[in-house]
């Protein structure tokens, strides 16, 4: 199984497909998710010279200080590794993609989102193609429990002990703070966007409070949005955005949070074995955020497809994936046998959804009513 889970076919299938009509193709996701790992099984499946530049490597660095005359002479695939630290590589990248005769191509892996990158990528637009690379999915995991206690990052999920694991995200937090955040060029204390991360660990799977928030760490609203998004930035937290429908009825209108990751909310939340998460008051949370980001996942849905649904006291969705000319609809739900609501009713109608799935920790699967279906979460493997 090991072998299985370290070898992700499925993205290496994903760049094959990007290289057909893209000169560059960049790998994103969060730090320690294995996007170095991918480029290497991408090296050894590939015909031809390689050539890797790592830019955390300070020789590295130093020889790309004149980029185009290193890179020009290189055939090839040319991999830069965490390219968002040398933001000023991408013009040169927009010129050497744009030579007619040259035998090569750019892999570019990264640590913050497409969001981040935009201002200093804009010059790549239609010449880059964007992969975004999550840790450990339920399709690549054997133990669908332990992915959730621990999450996906490799490290944490492969630790032999449990406590090596929890070790191992303490540690990937702090260095979060501490380093990855700075080298991005933020200047934020460490302390601060750490005491915001953990009080946003109360928020996971609710509607976003910045006035709340800003008032309890004595900052202004501004500010609070702004830790926000660099946290979404960095793919550790997902806000999910309020679908709107033409109603006259009180719709939510604000954005929903989840931590991507579920082993990282854990560790935020003081949350150590799946004993202790059984008993937590953070419980349902943790499975809505775990069994959502394996939906989203199992789509194959971008940020921009994804949305939940809420009408203050009446009705509300989890999640709606709008994608392909279909509207997907989603309730999670910590139960033994999740029963037809009201709500449920209420959604499918408002929405017009195609279906509407209530996806629960249970084995069978089984119909609540036309186009709503109570499904396991094993169903997607």
């Amino acid at each position: 199984m090991k072998k299985k889970i370290t070898h992700r076919p499925l993205f290496l299938e994903q760049i094959k497909k990007a290289y057909r009509t893209h000169p560059i193709v960049a790998i994103l996701g969060p730090r320690q998710c294995g996007k170095t790992t991918l480029s290497r099984l991408f090296i050894d499946e590939h015909q031809g010279p390689s050539h890797t530049f790592d830019l955390e490597d300070p020789a590295d660095v130093e020889i790309l200080k004149n980029p185009k005359t290193v890179l020009d002479p290189l055939d090839g695939l040319i991999i830069l590794d965490e390219v968002q630290r040398v933001p000023d590589l991408f013009t040169t990248l927009r010129v050497l993609a744009d030579q007619p005769d040259a035998n090569r191509k750019f892999l570019i892996l990264g640590s913050a989102s497409k969001d981040l990158l935009r201002q200093s990528s804009e010059s790549l637009a239609g010449r880059i193609a964007y992969i975004e690379l999550p840790p450990f999915s339920l399709f690549e995991a054997s133990d669908a429990q332990k992915l959730w206690i621990r999450g996906g990052f490799p490290k944490s999920y492969l630790a032999e002990k449990l406590d090596d694991s929890i070790y191992w995200r303490k540690q990937y937090v702090a260095t979060f703070l501490e380093r990855d955040i700075p080298n991005l060029g933020i200047q934020i204390p460490p302390s601060s966007l750490r005491r915001f991360w953990m009080m946003l660990a109360h928020y996971h799977g609710q509607v976003f409070n910045a006035s709340e928030i800003g008032q309890s760490l004595g900052i202004s609203d501004t500010t609070v949005r702004q830790y926000l998004d660099i946290l979404s930035g960095t793919f550790m937290v997902r806000q999910l955005t309020p679908w709107l429908v033409n109603t006259k009825k009180r719709q939510v209108k604000t954005p929903k949070i989840y931590f991507r990751d579920s082993g990282i909310f854990h560790t935020l939340s003081g949350i150590t074995d799946y004993k202790a998460l059984l008993h937590h008051p953070k419980l349902g949370a943790s499975w809505e955020g775990f069994a959502l980001e394996e939906i989203i996942r199992y789509n194959r849905a971008d940020p921009e497809d994804c949305f939940f649904w809420g009408v203050h006291n009446q009705g509300e969705l989890d999640l709606l994936i709008a994608k392909d000319g279909k509207k997907l609809g989603f309730e999670f739900k910590y139960s033994d046998a999740p029963k037809l609501t009201q709500s449920m009713k209420t959604a499918l109608q408002e929405l017009e959804l195609d279906s509407l799935e209530i996806i629960y920790p249970g084995k069978k699967d089984y119909e609540l009513a036309p186009n709503i279906k109570v499904k396991s979460l094993d169903s997607i493997r």
